[in-house]
């Protein structure tokens, strides 16, 4: 009992980052992640608790006090093994999971103290195997005979393919773009997450005997039925996400200079903008900019901002205070110490140009005022308290939708009034088509990677007693 005690009180180990004033004029990864000595240290202040909480947190059910074990007693490789049974993207889920809602919240030692640092052991596990031996695949059982396609290569895509192909299936995943990864790809940034880091998870997968199409957009190409009816598959998993974006519906969105988060991202992350002319993608050459909300979506878009060449300045406008950012708060410091300018409790009314491009936004001042239906305090514009910032571009994160081309072209495929494909049966993902699943952004909105991970390893289960015709 002392000794857990002691553990209780030992402080969490940071993890090194770039400096502020380094880090915001390049594109390389803002943390530089643990030693093993500093992985050790911290795995020692886990307490193994004989009811782990944390494992309840975890949306793909990560073995996290086995592999906590093996890196305290360094044994990295064999903590690995442990992750990769329930999670094949240990290196991105590592980076971009919000630990601190998730397995990190339900942390014991953090009642008392600072949660162990699960995120930060799960990243330097996979990425010591990565560059300290061959990454193993995990043993996948003899093959079924069943053929799974599954429509979109994003986070809930990825999971549900990577446990269906272990189970014996033949998988093929079918993207619209030209690279797999979904938002992996094209919404989060190098910075935070490496492209090659991406790429050797997909290599992964990819040993595990699953077939990537790309450049491959269901509902043109093929629609569901004919992916049934036609190429013999089995079971359809639809993975599509949520890429609409929405937009302010103000005066001046059509100017130049005014992009939504989505495009701009893509445009960097997927196209590599900021390399022009190496990569044949250009963007504008902008000076300042100003980012409309307060999501992780918007925190990426305005660090990725900041480190054009040409910007001088970027701006991040919020209709909340700073307590009520639904950012990630490591986002959000690492943002504030790069210098990003935040302009809390305003919201704009109208964007204003000369010559077709943005030259300044007009913002309301906003109070806060009881909660709304999220639970969070709802802003109230303040009269006559309009104010303008100088601008010339604006970047519109304020969330997305769903694209409604599959659902369009399967007319018996049930959706709700925004687009959102319903469930039939929750508890397996299945839809209201007898065979097809759906799980993710497509389903639920947009969320975090891993609970889209989570819900493609529960449609996964659900797939395999489907077309093992096991009771469901």
């Amino acid at each position: 009992m002392k000794k857990d005690t002691q553990r209780n009180k030992a402080p969490r180990i940071p993890s090194p980052e770039q400096e502020p004033e380094e880090r915001r004029k390049n594109f390389h990864e803002v943390s530089l992640g643990y030693t093993p000595a500093m992985a050790q240290l911290e795995a020692s202040r886990c307490i193994q608790c004989k009811k782990p909480k944390c494992v309840m947190g975890c949306p793909v059910r990560v073995g996290i006090p086995d592999f906590i074990k093996q890196v305290s007693e360094g044994n990295f490789l064999a903590a690995a093994r442990i992750i990769k049974e329930s999670n094949a993207l240990p290196a991105v889920t590592g980076r971009v999971c919000p630990q601190e809602d998730q397995c990190e919240k339900h942390c014991v030692i953090g009642i008392k103290g600072e949660p162990l640092a699960i995120g930060k052991l799960e990243r330097f596990v996979a990425d010591y195997e990565r560059t300290h031996s061959e990454v193993k695949t995990i043993e996948t059982l003899p093959s079924t005979g069943k053929k799974v396609a599954i429509i979109g290569a994003g986070p809930a895509g990825l999971a549900a393919a990577g446990d269906l192909a272990k189970l014996g299936h033949e998988v093929v995943i079918f993207e619209a773009l030209h690279k797999p990864g979904g938002v992996l790809f094209y919404g989060i940034p190098e910075f935070r997450l490496p492209k090659e880091i991406l790429e050797a998870e997909l290599d992964y997968l990819k040993r595990l005997g699953i077939e990537i199409k790309v450049n491959y957009v269901i509902g043109k190409i093929k629609t569901l039925d004919e992916l049934i009816n036609e190429d013999g598959f089995n079971a359809i998993f639809i993975g599509t996400g949520a890429g609409l974006p929405y937009f302010l519906d103000i005066p001046g969105e059509n100017l130049n200079g005014v992009y939504s988060a989505n495009e701009f991202l893509t445009r960097i992350n997927l196209m590599h903008a900021w390399e022009f002319p190496v990569f044949d993608t250009p963007i504008h050459h902008h000076k300042t900019f100003a980012v409309i909300g307060g999501g992780n979506t918007a925190l990426d878009a305005a660090r990725t901002a900041l480190r054009l060449p040409t910007t001088e300045k970027v701006m991040l406008v919020y209709r909340r205070s700073r307590d009520e950012l639904p950012a990630r708060l490591e986002e959000i410091k690492h943002a504030e110490a790069e210098g990003i300018e935040f302009h809390y409790l305003a919201s704009p009314t109208e964007i204003k140009g000369s010559n077709g491009w943005v030259s300044e936004i007009i913002c309301q001042k906003m109070e806060l005022v009881g909660t709304d239906t999220s639970g969070r305090k709802h802003p109230q514009p303040v009269k006559g308290s309009t104010f303008p910032l100088k601008t010339d571009a604006v970047i519109i994160a304020l969330g997305s939708g769903v694209n409604p081309l599959i659902a369009k072209s399967a007319s018996d495929l049930q959706t709700d009034s925004h687009g959102h494909i319903e469930l039939a049966d929750p508890d397996i993902n299945l839809t209201s088509r007898p065979g097809v699943f759906a799980g993710g952004d497509i389903v639920t909105g947009a969320a975090t990677v891993i609970s889209a991970m989570g819900a493609g390893k529960k449609a996964a289960e659900g797939i395999h007693k489907y077309v093992m015709n096991y009771e469901i």
